[in-house]
């Protein structure tokens, strides 16, 4: 069982930078496949950034280049450094956690906006 506890969105303007963060409960992190996604208004959850525990990272188009996924395993601690963003970013980010079933945290909004 693990548990995700999400933070770091907020308001920012067009070109900015925001860094989530998320940690996680249980005592195997290192196993899991930790990465966000993120839901905009009347669209579906859709993937950002995966990161698996021996750091092979996955990105989605949209964000490659600036976002960079990150984690620590000691400190059960994955990061989504957001750079360049756009007001199509704008949307709830959930902090995600795989391993045999999907865990998700509770999520947190990021709005880009002048």
């Amino acid at each position: 069982q693990v548990q995700l506890v999400d933070s770091g969105g907020g308001l920012v303007q067009p070109g900015g930078s925001l860094r989530l963060s998320c940690a996680a409960s249980g005592s195997t992190f290192s196993v899991y496949t930790m990465g966000w996604y993120r839901q905009a208004p009347g669209k579906q959850r859709e993937l950002v950034a995966t990161i698996t525990g021996g750091g092979y990272m996955n990105y989605a188009y949209s964000v490659k280049g600036r976002f960079t996924i990150s984690r620590d395993n000691a400190k059960n601690t994955v990061s989504l450094q957001m750079n360049s963003l756009k007001p199509e970013d704008t949307a709830v980010y959930y902090c995600y956690a795989n391993y045999r079933r999907a865990y998700w945290g509770q999520g947190t909004q990021v709005t880009v906006s002048s």
